[in-house]
Protein backbone atom coordinates (compact mmCIF):
# COMPACT_ATOMS: atom_id res chain seq x y z
CA UNK A 1 0.00 0.00 0.00
CA UNK A 2 1.34 3.35 -1.00
CA UNK A 3 1.21 5.03 2.70
CA UNK A 4 1.40 8.92 0.66
CA UNK A 5 -1.50 7.79 -1.14
CA UNK A 6 -3.40 6.91 1.86
CA UNK A 7 -2.73 9.81 3.69
CA UNK A 8 -4.14 11.80 0.55
CA UNK A 9 -7.96 9.99 0.36
CA UNK A 10 -8.24 10.31 4.02
CA UNK A 11 -7.14 13.90 4.09
CA UNK A 12 -9.67 14.45 0.93
CA UNK A 13 -12.45 12.55 2.54
CA UNK A 14 -12.33 14.63 5.90
CA UNK A 15 -11.74 17.63 3.59
CA UNK A 16 -8.61 18.44 5.89
CA UNK A 17 -5.75 20.17 4.27
CA UNK A 18 -1.82 19.19 5.45
CA UNK A 19 -1.65 21.71 8.31
CA UNK A 20 -4.83 20.49 10.10
CA UNK A 21 -3.18 17.11 9.82
CA UNK A 22 -0.20 18.59 11.14
CA UNK A 23 -2.25 19.98 14.04
CA UNK A 24 -4.59 16.89 14.73
CA UNK A 25 -1.75 14.44 14.81
CA UNK A 26 1.17 16.66 16.56
CA UNK A 27 3.14 16.66 14.33
CA UNK A 28 5.09 19.32 12.54
CA UNK A 29 3.74 20.55 9.28
CA UNK A 30 7.32 20.17 7.82
CA UNK A 31 7.26 16.14 8.26
CA UNK A 32 3.81 16.32 6.97
CA UNK A 33 4.94 18.42 3.89
CA UNK A 34 7.53 16.20 3.58
CA UNK A 35 6.04 13.06 2.71
CA UNK A 36 4.21 14.90 0.11
CA UNK A 37 7.02 16.97 -1.10
CA UNK A 38 10.09 15.11 -0.92
CA UNK A 39 8.53 11.54 -1.50
CA UNK A 40 9.70 10.52 2.31
CA UNK A 41 7.91 7.19 3.48
CA UNK A 42 6.44 8.09 6.70
CA UNK A 43 8.20 5.61 10.06
CA UNK A 44 5.55 3.70 11.88
CA UNK A 45 6.00 6.03 14.92
CA UNK A 46 5.01 9.04 12.17
CA UNK A 47 2.46 7.12 10.48
CA UNK A 48 0.82 6.23 14.29
CA UNK A 49 0.85 9.89 15.16
CA UNK A 50 -0.92 10.50 11.48
CA UNK A 51 -3.18 7.51 12.40
CA UNK A 52 -3.95 9.32 15.94
CA UNK A 53 -4.90 12.33 14.16
CA UNK A 54 -7.23 10.59 11.93
CA UNK A 55 -8.95 9.25 14.78
CA UNK A 56 -8.40 5.72 13.37
CA UNK A 57 -5.98 2.37 14.00
CA UNK A 58 -3.10 1.61 12.00
CA UNK A 59 -5.16 -1.67 10.82
CA UNK A 60 -7.90 0.73 9.69
CA UNK A 61 -5.25 2.68 7.94
CA UNK A 62 -3.80 -0.08 5.86
CA UNK A 63 -7.08 -2.31 5.63
CA UNK A 64 -8.60 -2.68 2.04
CA UNK A 65 -12.24 -1.45 1.75
CA UNK A 66 -14.66 -0.41 4.28
CA UNK A 67 -14.17 -0.90 7.92
CA UNK A 68 -16.87 -0.90 10.22
CA UNK A 69 -15.97 1.18 13.44
CA UNK A 70 -18.03 -0.96 16.76
CA UNK A 71 -19.51 1.37 19.66
CA UNK A 72 -18.71 0.11 22.87
CA UNK A 73 -22.35 -1.39 22.79
CA UNK A 74 -21.50 -3.51 19.24
CA UNK A 75 -18.47 -4.19 20.75
CA UNK A 76 -19.83 -6.34 24.11
CA UNK A 77 -22.35 -7.80 21.82
CA UNK A 78 -20.01 -9.05 19.57
CA UNK A 79 -17.59 -10.75 22.42
CA UNK A 80 -20.88 -11.85 24.17
CA UNK A 81 -21.84 -13.91 20.54
CA UNK A 82 -18.41 -15.05 20.43
CA UNK A 83 -18.69 -17.22 23.58
CA UNK A 84 -22.07 -18.78 22.24
CA UNK A 85 -22.12 -22.27 20.95
CA UNK A 86 -22.87 -22.94 17.10
CA UNK A 87 -26.33 -23.92 18.28
CA UNK A 88 -27.37 -21.05 20.55
CA UNK A 89 -25.61 -18.76 18.29
CA UNK A 90 -28.34 -19.80 15.17
CA UNK A 91 -30.82 -19.51 18.00
CA UNK A 92 -29.61 -16.02 18.43
CA UNK A 93 -29.46 -14.90 14.70
CA UNK A 94 -33.33 -16.65 14.15
CA UNK A 95 -34.34 -14.36 17.03
CA UNK A 96 -32.84 -11.27 15.22
CA UNK A 97 -34.30 -12.28 11.94
CA UNK A 98 -38.18 -12.51 13.66
CA UNK A 99 -37.52 -9.08 15.41
CA UNK A 100 -36.27 -7.29 12.33
CA UNK A 101 -39.85 -8.38 10.32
Amino acid sequence: MDAKKRIRELLEELNWSEYRLAIESGLSQSTIANIFNRNTTPSIATLEMICKGFGITLAQFFAEGNMVELTDEQYKMFEDWRTLSPDKKHVLNELIAVMKN
